[in-house]
């Protein structure tokens, strides 16, 4: 697979009719595309990236990788999580994406034990609650429950718990549409 170069963010995005349209002079865009830009260049993203990462699956084995199933029943699971440098923040905790990646794959594994393989499940909404950061190398445990279920709706609530002081420190709760398969 070949590696892509991101040439960073279009400096023509911020126009001068744009400017002039939000009350802002030529001279203080031209302030604003310079500290925008640093912005964009200091985050990397203009970097190049490894060809090690710019793989389909890379994110979801990487998730995947931190998580082992500890339990599974009809309509619970029970997983423990952990908190490695890859998916940490610059702060030490774990990475909010890495919380939502983690919600939606057990939030999927979980409504998954109790609607059949002959539907698919649409995720039609997902939130978190961002309680207390889990510090890295840190375990959690995550326990998801299907907390209503329905026909063409299924409803998952998960909540990430520190292993030892079993201290709440993300909830989440997903809802799936339970769709039929096509048969083309």
């Amino acid at each position: 697979m070949e590696s892509k170069k991101s040439s960073g963010p279009d400096p023509d995005f911020f126009s001068s009719a744009t400017a002039a349209a939000a009350g802002i002079s030529d001279e203080d865009l031209s302030k604003y595309k310079s500290v925008v830009l640093g912005f964009f260049n200091n985050v990397g993203v203009t970097k190049h990236v490894p060809e090690r990462y710019d793989s389909k699956h890379f994110y979801s084995n990487l998730i995947g990788g931190l998580l082992k199933v500890h339990r599974i029943e009809r309509g619970r699971i029970s997983c423990l999580l952990s908190v490695k440098p890859p998916v940490a923040n610059f702060y030490g905790g774990l990475h909010g994406a890495a919380v939502a990646a983690v919600a939606e794959m057990v939030s999927i594994a979980c409504a998954r034990t109790v609607v059949g393989k002959d539907k698919n499940l649409f995720l039609g909404e997902l939130s978190i609650s961002y309680l207390s950061a889990a510090p890295e190398n840190a375990e959690l445990i995550v326990d998801g429950s299907v907390v209503r279920r329905g026909r063409n709706l299924t409803v998952t609530a998960i909540e990430f718990r520190l292993k030892g002081s079993e201290k709440l420190t993300y909830t989440s709760r997903a809802t799936f549409y339970n769709m039929p398969v096509a048969s083309l």
